[in-house]
């Protein structure tokens, strides 16, 4: 890890640049592959799939058959884990769930707010070396909770044509039963557009690659929606003389091994601490399955050592990482001062690992300093929220010469005549009334 060592504040930007990605060619390979998933709809999937990820498939839906085979492969032990993640998962998020909210003028008029699930969302779920089942989860059940009717998953298939069982087994268990054998940019063409096979949908969710990524961001171009912008995994570790230098390691190298692009940030007041980490983290990486992959990401790694945390944490908030982990002693103390994060773990005992699966909050978090404007997935993103008004004669020309005088000097003059000709024709209405009343009492002489 590169150690810098009470860098002054015109530095902070400097040193908290991420790795840049380079956009423009992304773009153009997106077009390219959008536009012939446009015109050439499952052909064109079929063929990505197998420049991409060299595997022929036939049938791009997953057949019921696949699903009864994803359940004979899931250990027990599994099933049981995720299970328990999704219970957690559906508790913390069905308490994001808002009801009606009511203004009532007692002049006349009332406004209210209503939530409408999303009609169509599409979930990608990466393939990559290893299965994202977690991310089903994460997904999936929010669209749920929130009353999304109809729900599409795409996943890359392996080089045998087949999804993985524990995605199958996962969306199952969250009641998806549309999911597609298709990745990367032409997964997220298909949902843009629609194919014979896979559904257009109003907007789209879930992480992936740079390829993904700027595909997501072109769907918007078509009229397709998205979760957020996102780039590469991060974490950010704030760590005082009061952490446990292997924790602090182990968070670290947890979110190096999910891809050589992640980066990882350690800011602590004790600069004995960063070579104590930098022990464990070599003892541990030694040992890691994907320790090439871990290793890679550490390259761009960086320990920064500050005066106090009241420092660390305005660093944190310049840099707004997707996960922020705070190793320090009074910990609650420091939460007014965060402003900018994904998620946030508190204490020795809340590793990032227990919100990627099983606490219950939700890993579909902004990355690359997103954060400082936009939240992690939640319940609110699969809905629309309505607004409805209720407007009586006696309210509406309560509010007459408000809109009135707002609307002439914006020059809207239509406006203003929207509300003048209710006002004349409520008039006349009561004129009117008023004949008919006399009318009938002179009959009745």
């Amino acid at each position: 890890m590169e150690r810098i060592i009470n860098p002054v504040r015109e530095r902070w930007v400097d040193l908290l640049e991420r790795p840049r990605m380079e956009n423009a060619d992304l773009q153009k390979i997106c077009k390219a592959i959008f536009a012939e998933v446009l015109k050439d709809g499952d052909k064109a999937l079929v063929k990505y799939t197998w420049f991409f990820d060299q595997a022929k498939v036939e049938r791009l839906q997953v057949a019921e058959a696949e699903f009864r085979e994803a359940e004979r492969e899931v250990n027990n032990d599994l099933k049981r884990a995720i299970t328990e993640a999704r219970q957690n998962i559906e508790a913390f998020h069905t308490l994001q769930l808002t009801g009606r909210n009511e203004y009532v003028n007692p002049k006349g008029f009332r406004c209210w707010q209503e939530t409408r699930g999303i009609g169509k969302v599409g979930l990608y779920i990466p393939g990559g070396s290893a299965p994202l089942f977690s991310t089903v989860l994460m997904l999936a059940v929010p669209a749920r909770i929130a009353g999304c009717e109809e729900i599409v998953l795409c996943t890359p298939p392996d080089r045998s044509g087949r999804v993985h069982p524990a995605i199958l087994w996962t969306a199952r268990q969250c009641g998806v039963d549309k999911v597609f054998k298709v990745g990367g940019i032409q997964a997220i063409g298909a949902m843009t557009f629609g194919t014979e096979s896979v559904p257009k949908v109003y907007k789209i969710f879930g992480p992936g690659n740079q390829y993904v990524t700027a595909a997501k961001q072109l769907a918007c171009n078509y009229g397709t929606a998205i979760d957020m912008p996102a780039g590469p995994s991060e974490v950010m570790v704030i760590a005082d003389r009061s952490a446990d230098p292997r924790f602090v390691a182990a968070d670290l190298l947890s979110q190096a091994e999910h891809g050589p692009d992640s980066q990882v940030i350690l800011l602590t007041t004790d600069s004995c601490l960063v070579d104590r980490v930098q022990k464990e983290i070599e003892s541990q990486l030694a040992v890691l399955p994907r320790k090439t992959i871990a290793s890679k990401a550490l390259e761009n790694s960086k320990a920064i050592v500050l005066e106090n945390v009241d420092e660390c944490l305005e660093l944190a908030n310049e840099y707004a990482p997707e996960h922020l982990i705070l190793s320090v002693e009074n910990y609650l103390d420091s939460i007014p001062q965060i402003k900018n994060a994904g998620s946030v773990f508190l204490g020795n005992y809340s590793p990032e690992s227990a919100g990627d699966y099983a606490s219950g909050t939700n890993h579909t978090l902004p990355t690359h300093g997103y954060a400082k404007a936009y939240s992690g997935v939640n319940v609110d993103a699969f809905v629309k929220k309505i607004t409805f008004q209720e407007i009586t004669r006696e309210g509406l020309l309560d509010l007459a010469p408000t809109i009135g005088v707002m609307a002439e000097h914006e020059l809207l003059y239509a406006h203003r005549r929207a509300v003048e000709i209710r006002k004349e024709g409520g008039k006349e209405k009561s004129e009117k009334s008023k004949r008919l009343e006399v009318g009938s009492e002179r009959e009745g002489q």
